[in-house]
């Protein structure tokens, strides 16, 4: 089966975007494990707000353009009634529906964001893994990484490692009761 990864960035006070919505502050001056990431999976999840971040950023599917091109990419959103030709809107009953993507054969899915996509598929027990990248800079202020989680859950690390930068990357499976 499948497993849904949840896997991004956040500040050592638990941010994942600063006040203004900003990111700049994540390191980009070495590969931090995407590369070997990149390997396990062949789709991407994301809320609808994440979505038009990347499609401002990137515009493109073209792979050129694109970091995100070739994977799958599923938009959750009952809003947006439009996305490019490549991508899948998904809305209505997630639980179900990431529950049937996760029974079917391929590689493992990324979740790559928003908060609010965070905190449902975390209280639905859709999330199989973390894979935190947490930088050594307090934000002091901003979206933090869980809000509206509701229910005590227990994670297993699985693995950690130190990067002469100071960030740390910390593995954890979902331990579902």
């Amino acid at each position: 089966m499948r497993k849904v990864i949840l896997g991004l960035a956040v500040s050592l006070d638990g941010f994942i975007e600063g006040p203004n919505g900003e990111y700049d502050w994540c390191f980009t001056d070495q590969d931090y494990g995407m590369s070997e990431f990149f390997k396990r999976i062949d789709s991407i999840f994301m809320g609808r707000r994440s979505y038009e971040l990347v499609q401002k950023m990137h515009g493109s599917q073209e792979p050129a353009n694109n970091p995100y091109a070739h994977l799958q990419l599923y938009v959750f959103s009952n809003t947006l009634k439009k996305a490019d030709v490549k991508t899948f809107l998904i809305g209505g009953d997630i639980k179900k529906q990431v529950n049937e993507m996760k029974k079917q054969q391929g590689k493992d899915i990324w979740l790559f964001g928003g908060a609010n996509l965070t905190a449902s598929f975390m209280n639905h027990g859709l999330v199989d893994e973390l894979g935190l990248a947490v930088h050594p800079i307090i934000l002091g202020a901003g979206k933090p990484l869980f809000q509206g989680i509701d229910k005590l859950i227990e994670l297993t690390l699985t693995d950690t490692k130190t990067y002469s930068s100071g960030l740390v990357s910390l593995n954890y499976s979902v331990n579902h009761k």
